[in-house]
């Protein structure tokens, strides 16, 4: 049985999942992407001019990304970029 302490820190863990849900939407967007053209994170930054290891950063979740770094990525994976406010 979980104790009271347990049960404190599962409700923060649940608690920070929900407010970095968003984040990790953005990244795994950008990793399903690039992933499935079969792209390198090297090829990746090739085609938009982005640092490797901002791309590896980025996919790693240390690193704020602009609108305009995930314009360039999204068009270098052939995708849109959307945002909205549900």
């Amino acid at each position: 049985m979980t104790s009271g302490k347990g049960r404190y820190i599962l409700a923060a863990l649940y608690k920070y999942y929900e407010e970095m849900q968003p984040e990790f939407d953005v990244i795994r967007a950008i990793v399903d992407a690039r992933t499935s053209q079969n792209l390198t994170q090297k090829e990746l930054s090739e085609r938009t001019g982005i640092n490797q290891a901002d791309i590896s950063k980025l996919e790693n979740g240390n690193a704020n990304p602009s609108i305009k770094t995930l314009q360039r990525l999204a068009a270098a994976l052939g995708k849109t970029l959307k945002i909205e406010f549900v």
